[in-house]
């Protein structure tokens, strides 16, 4: 029996404003996972401190928050067998330096910080980021709204 599972993924600010929200897209639905609920916002600097308030005690967290409110991001709810690791491949290593071309990061982010997209890293972490940001309703409306 197939692992379908729900991972969260975020379209960085960066990657909006190089226009790459449409690849990026075209890329995940290409790879078989179905995109199954989508906003565009723009965090304010509350939202982002919560969401990455994992790393509040690393040098890196105030930089990570000012540069997630820079701009718009684009979320979605992504559905597929193994959708977690399958994202995740297709994502590449966080460091865009050390990813490999024809992965997401290797192909349109810069660095470590500024590497495209987020995804979840384990299933009760999808969970927790999918609530973080999509209610319920949202969710079921979406899917619902489906072919």
């Amino acid at each position: 029996m197939a692992d379908t599972q729900r991972t969260f993924s975020i379209i960085k600010p960066d990657a909006v404003a190089k226009g790459a929200t449409g690849e990026i897209l075209k890329r995940i639905e290409e790879s078989g996972l179905r995109i199954i609920a989508l906003k565009r916002v723009q965090l304010s600097a509350q939202q982002a401190e919560g969401f990455y308030a994992v790393h509040k005690a690393r040098p890196f967290y105030s930089e990570l928050v000012q540069f997630m409110t820079s701009g718009p991001v684009v979320m979605a709810v992504l559905e597929g067998e193994n959708a977690i690791a399958r994202w995740r491949e297709l994502m590449g290593p966080t460091n865009s330096n050390e990813a490999p071309a024809g992965t997401i990061r290797g192909d349109l982010g810069t660095d470590i910080e500024q590497n495209a997209v987020h995804g979840s890293d384990a299933p009760e972490t999808a969970r927790v980021e999918i609530a973080y940001f999509f209610n319920a309703t949202e969710i079921q409306a979406a899917v619902e709204a489906l072919p």
